[in-house]
Parts: C-alpha cells; sequence; structure tokens
C-alpha cells in the first residue's frame, strides 16, 4: 500500500486539459464513451446498456476529489481510444464478410473491467 495520498503520486496526464475533469466534461466524455460501448455491444451480439450519466453516478462525480477525477478523466481517455481502434478493427472485420462477435466480446469484456476499475475510483474514500 502506498504512504503517500493518491494525489502526490499521480504524474500530470499528458496532453489531458483541466477542463477535461471537470464534472460536467466527465459526465459528456462518459455518455460519449458509452455509446461507442453501444455499437460494440451489438458487434458482440449483446444488449447494449442505457446510457444514463445523472442520478446517482453524477453526484459521485460531482463528489469526487480532484485526483479521482483526473483518474477517471485518463481513464475515460483511455477506453475511448482502446475502443475507436477496437471498432475501426472490427469494422474492417464486418466489411470483409467475417464473424465479428468473439473478438467483439474480447474486447467489450476489456471496455468492461476497465470501467469497474474506473468506478472503484469514484468509490474510494478520500485518503484520511
Amino acid at each position: 500500500m502506498a504512504t503517500l495520498p493518491p494525489e502526490t503520486i499521480l504524474s500530470p496526464p499528458a496532453g489531458l486539459s483541466a477542463d477535461a475533469a471537470a464534472p460536467e466534461a466527465l459526465a459528456e466524455a462518459l455518455v460519449a464513451l458509452h455509446g461507442k460501448a453501444s455499437a460494440l455491444a451489438m458487434l458482440a451480439r449483446l444488449a447494449p446498456e442505457p446510457v444514463e450519466i445523472g442520478g446517482e453516478l453524477g453526484a459521485v462525480i460531482a463528489r469526487a476529489t480532484p485526483w479521482q477525477r483526473a483518474l477517471v478523466a485518463q481513464t475515460t481517455a483511455d477506453c475511448a481510444a482502446m475502443l475507436e481502434t477496437g471498432l475501426s478493427a472490427l469494422g474492417t472485420l464486418s466489411r470483409r464478410g467475417q464473424d465479428t462477435a468473439a473478438p467483439a466480446l474480447v474486447l467489450w469484456r476489456e471496455f468492461h473491467a476497465a470501467r469497474a476499475a474506473m468506478v472503484s475510483v469514484l468509490a474510494t474514500a478520500e485518503p484520511a
């Protein structure tokens, strides 16, 4: 376990503006991310999840500390890049007439694990 609070050990995100970690910007980025995830779910033959960022999650984002929001903003950007690349590759497979279900499901599981980690960061209590 680290002896320093997370905000002192996190490196400044490269290319990530301070506005990207604002609660409103995070909510918009998460909606866009889940839009891409819905396209992936279709390719994986899964039912898409609802794309609602508000209510409880919006409140959690608003209450999050700056280090939590920065980490979530970076994770959201990383997941978006992963999904863009993966969806592009899956589109190539689809255009070739190949089945996309298995590789899309693998990508979905990666996204799901990253999203779970991101939510757990938001659920982490402020270090004492």
